[in-house]
């Protein structure tokens, strides 16, 4: 197995017959799904991912939609960078403010990621993105300017104008020099108005297991 595969194999450990259970985006989640179908488990999911719900569709594993669900019993995510704290940055699929929804429902949300996404503080390698409110774009992008970061609205080749999200809002990039504090970074920028959700998790990872070479390693949340 590579790392990959054994650690969407170790996520199997926290999945039971019966359970309801959220799948978000990536490689990995779509490698446990397959784990999950060759396991013959008897789970529901949810997913905020359309690649996972279409990969789920055809693995035959049901599909409840997220509108319909309040508890979700455990939750699994990639990321793009994770700390020792279990802070995390998410950017690449624009998705966030409905992965961070599965998050609060579940009574376990697990990230997985490979070593070299693992660091003590978050580095903020890759952006933060912003979903905000159309008519908020100026407004946003002047308080960020005001926290001292940059804005830049994500655009697309294929497509005239702002590139927007599932939900027809804009999302936008922010980037923000030696940032000392992520949980109050985060805080500031959920307080902009038009702002709907950032792509930092400061709060909501319970679990993390992090794929090495030849072995797993499993990061908790201090109670």
């Amino acid at each position: 197995m590579n790392s990959k595969e054994r650690t969407a194999f170790a996520a199997l450990t926290f999945i039971k017959d019966g359970m309801l259970i959220g799948l978000g985006g990536g490689t990995t989640i779509g490698t446990l799904a397959k784990f999950i179908t060759e396991k013959q488990l008897a789970v529901k999911v949810v997913t905020p991912s359309f690649e996972t719900e279409k990969l789920c569709v055809r693995l035959g594993l049901p599909l409840l939609p997220l509108r319909m669900v309040s508890h979700v019993d455990v939750a699994f995510d990639g990321c793009d960078e994770i700390d020792r704290h279990l802070h995390a940055l998410k950017s690449g699929g624009g998705i966030h403010t409905r992965e961070k929804l599965i998050a609060h429902m579940a009574d376990e949300y697990i990230l997985m990621a490979t070593e070299d996404k693992l660091s003590d503080t978050l580095r903020f390698t890759c952006p933060i993105v912003l979903e905000l409110l159309e008519d908020s774009y100026a407004y946003v992008k002047r308080r960020v300017e005001e926290l001292k970061g940059s804005f830049h609205p994500r655009t697309s080749d294929g497509k005239f104008g702002l590139l927007m999200s599932d939900h027809g809002n804009v999302l936008a990039d922010v980037r923000f020099p030696n940032v000392q504090d992520s949980v109050q970074l985060n805080q500031e920028l959920k307080k902009i108005a038009g702002v709907i959700d950032t792509s930092l998790l400061t709060e909501e990872v319970t679990k993390a297991l992090i794929g090495k070479e030849d072995d797993f390693l499993l990061l908790e949340k201090e109670v």
